[in-house]
């Protein structure tokens, strides 16, 4: 039997994951049933995770322009100006589902994908970052899914040679089902240098370069376009196999083909692969694709249209050049051992539609042919309805009066300082090659953000082209400052809050290092949009993250929607993932978390309100999950930012720090504890504070207050940071100093060495 002849019924529509409401618009757009390989292609197209079919009425409200955006959403990255012909791209991309029924090869391949999106741009990847959730780790499976995830990360950005600089890992209980693994990635570029996603210029060759295509991958956007279920294993088939070596050559080659002139677009094959490249890059230009699999170079015998049409084969790239230009191109290919093949052509309006078509062809017969049109802008839409979840009733009903006092401030501060939330990531970081290129000035744990060195860009890592001294080097010793920030339980408690506050530390987390926070990239990862409450969830999320961007001036260049993070119908946390770009004018103000000298002054920018609801505090030692998380003032948290900005750039302070997860107690114990080579140096500072709020000890120890940073200076420029303090509006609070006593000691609840701290903190568990 043909397999193009195989029947559509309503079973096979329905394991298509399409409705029958949308098979019927299905129909009325092609004027006649889709065979099969054309329900394959609608139904990955039309999936949740290629069509955005539930959140794209809400994502066009967010604030995407801005005065540094030269490329916001739409195309396969965001691109921002930083000055002097230069540019970042950034992009960030969830892979939970995958990494879930193979953790390996799903992160992996998670960081494969998001790297292409960067040189698919014309950008050289420079760095990448991760936010990843799992379940609890008392919990065996949590374990393996967390020791698969770090080494698929680790096991393609390290032999690809991009450091990983930075990230976040949280522990809870609702993840213990689907974990997540968002994967922010970053590169560098001329801005004359910038590529698109298009398939321009009729008559033009349409290539494919890179791996062989296989079975892999298939049905990868229809599976993380539905929950997961004990069933979810057995979708192994549609998890990936990335090859880090093959991705390299492809970025070189990709890279010597942006300085020939002969490339007219490029899309990598990420999601549905060959359909969702062809249908976008068409869609962009106004323009039809006409392919023919049998060009199609295969990993495997007996494909059929719709395994090649549909698989998601990693290290591929479609790509449109120049009528002529194709032995030019390949030449460049098979210098780098990679496959070349001219697999169709550009098309115009073609009948009988009278539009512009993707036409598939086998052997001289057509297999499929659908309009451009129905796979992208007639894909679905939904306004889903949505309604507040019950169990807000009970969540922000927070009692301070029936939180009972403990006993032991130091058993409290040293529980807290061990916990899995907030104790060394050392464990996993250390598996990271976060050095690799020579940038890397801030690594984990040196600072609030991660800090790299602008010095190089292009092809060949020159600088031609860019404005440039005397010297050859830039004008000025510039720096890009990234960090991935978000707090699942704050969004649970408070979605519209829980995102402000994400965006808010963010934000706060570059001005720690001394950058100016300038772009965003988001990933959002909520549980099923067929469920009213989820849906709330998002729409609040969507609402907050607009009311933060707009406030605080910074624009959001693209992104993620990751839906139907749910096992047998329980979500998790509503989880919106902050990536964000700052631009550090002059590397000489660079500024690090950990305390330096002794006798300097410890000094709180902001004021202590005792704050909770939400904490850390609140689920480890009381085992509550309770409150509306802590409040925020985006004026005042703006004016903070500025004034802790101003005061680095002036050159007075020498550490700074956000107060956020643990509150006061662990941003203080954290300002002691890090900094490079103090996870062995036998010497580390020592604090002596006096705290004089009239707060109860553990609401002020511990509380999650929130436009706070710690910095510490020299006595003698105290009397201008409160100047500046003051010119902003802000409260300024001589907390204690540094001392070389190895003695960490606030008031009299908690006096212990610093060697115990590190123990707790450092302790493998």
């Amino acid at each position: 039997m043909n397999f193009n002849e195989i029947k559509v019924t309503p079973e096979v529509i329905q394991a298509h994951g399409l409705s029958p409401e949308e098979y019927e618009k299905i129909k009325t757009l092609l004027g006649r049933e889709p065979n099969i390989t054309e329900l394959g292609i609608f139904s990955v197209m039309w999936s949740e995770h290629c069509s955005y079919k539930s959140s794209r009425y809400w994502l066009k409200n967010l604030p995407t322009q801005g005065s540094r955006v030269l490329i916001g959403p739409g195309e396969n990255a965001g691109v921002i100006d930083i000055g002097e012909g230069l540019a970042v791209v950034m992009k960030i991309e969830s892979h939970n589902h995958p990494s879930f029924v193979e953790p390996y090869q799903g992160a992996a391949t998670g960081v494969g994908g998001i790297l292409r999106d960067i040189f698919t741009m014309g950008a050289r990847p420079i760095a990448v970052l991760n936010s990843l959730r799992f379940g609890d780790l008392k919990n065996p499976k949590t374990r393996y899914l967390l020791g698969g995830v770090v080494a698929g990360i680790a096991g393609y950005g390290n032999p690809f040679g991009v450091p990983t600089v930075g990230g976040e890992v949280y522990f809870e209980p609702c993840y213990n089902g689907n974990p997540l693994v968002n994967v922010m990635a970053v590169g560098l570029l001329r801005q004359d240098r910038v590529q698109r996603g298009r398939a321009e210029g009729i008559g033009n060759p349409v290539i494919i370069v890179g791996s062989p295509t296989g079975r892999d991958g298939i049905h990868g956007a229809a599976f993380a376009s539905r929950e997961l279920s004990e069933k979810s294993l057995e979708d192994r088939p549609s998890v990936q196999i990335g090859d880090p070596f093959t991705e390299k050559k492809l970025l070189e080659a990709c890279l010597e083909l942006y300085e020939s002139g002969y490339l007219v677009g490029i899309q990598d094959m990420g999601a549905a692969g060959l359909t969702c490249s062809t249908s976008e890059m068409a869609a962009r230009a106004g323009t039809g694709i006409r392919i023919y699999l049998d060009q199609v170079p295969l990993r495997e015998s007996g494909m059929t249209p719709y395994e090649i049409m549909l698989s998601e084969s990693q290290e591929r790239m479609l790509m449109v050049v120049k009528k002529g230009y194709e032995n030019k191109a390949r030449e460049i290919f098979e210098k780098w051992d990679l496959k070349f093949a001219v697999i169709g052509e550009v098309t115009g309006v073609e009948a009988p539609h009278q539009q512009p078509l993707l036409q598939v062809y086998l052997n001289g017969q057509i297999v499929a042919e659908i309009p451009i049109s129905s796979l992208t802008s007639e894909a679905p839409l939904y306004q889903r309805p949505f309604v507040k979840p019950d169990y807000l009733k009970e969540t922000a009903n927070l009692d301070l009066e029936k939180i009972l006092l403990p006993a032991n401030p130091e058993e409290v501060f040293l529980t807290l300082l061990g916990s899995d939330n907030i104790r060394s990531k050392r464990p996993i970081y250390q598996q990271y090659d976060h050095t690799i290129l020579a940038n890397t000035i801030l690594r984990p744990e040196e600072g609030d953000a991660a800090v790299l060195r602008i010095r190089r860009v292009g092809n060949r890592m020159e600088e031609e082209g860019v404005e440039e001294r005397g010297d050859g080097k830039l004008k000025r010793e510039k720096a890009i400052a990234l960090t991935t920030d978000g707090n699942g339980r704050y969004c649970y408690l408070n979605p519209r809050r829980g995102v402000q506050i994400a965006v808010a530390e963010a934000a706060r987390n570059l001005v720690c290092v001394g950058a100016e926070p300038i772009a965003i990239t988001d990933g959002l990862n909520f549980g099923s949009p067929e469920q009213p409450e989820v849906m709330w969830q998002f729409v609040e999320t969507i609402e907050g993250l607009k009311t933060a961007c707009t406030t605080l001036g910074i624009p959001i260049t693209g992104g993620n929607v990751s839906f139907y993070n749910e096992t047998n119908g329980k979500a998790i946390y509503p989880t919106p993932i902050i990536g964000m770009l700052g631009l550090v004018e002059d590397v000489r103000y660079i500024t690090g978390q950990s305390f330096k000298d002794p006798g300097d002054l410890i000094v709180l920018l902001g004021e202590n309100k005792g704050e909770i609801g939400g904490s850390e505090y609140l689920k480890i030692i009381h085992q509550r999950v309770l409150g509306e998380g802590p409040s925020l003032d985006l004026q005042r948290e703006k004016a903070l930012q500025q004034a802790c900005l101003k005061a680095i750039r002036s050159g007075l302070i020498k550490s700074a720090h956000d107060t956020s997860q643990g509150g006061l107690a662990i941003c203080l114990a954290e300002s002691c504890l890090t900094g490079r080579g103090r996870e062995k140096n036998p010497y580390l500072p020592g604090i002596s504070v006096e705290l004089t709020d009239s707060l109860r000890w553990d609401f002020l120890l511990f509380g999650e207050d929130q436009t706070r940073i710690v910095v510490s200076l020299s006595s003698s420029n105290l009397e201008k940071l409160q100047e500046i303090a003051y010119s902003f509006q802000v409260p300024i609070t001589i907390l204690g100093k540094v001392t070389d006593s190895g003695i960490f000691q606030i008031n009299d609840w908690i006096r212990l060495p610093i060697s115990k701290l590190r123990e707790v903190w450092t302790r493998k568990q």
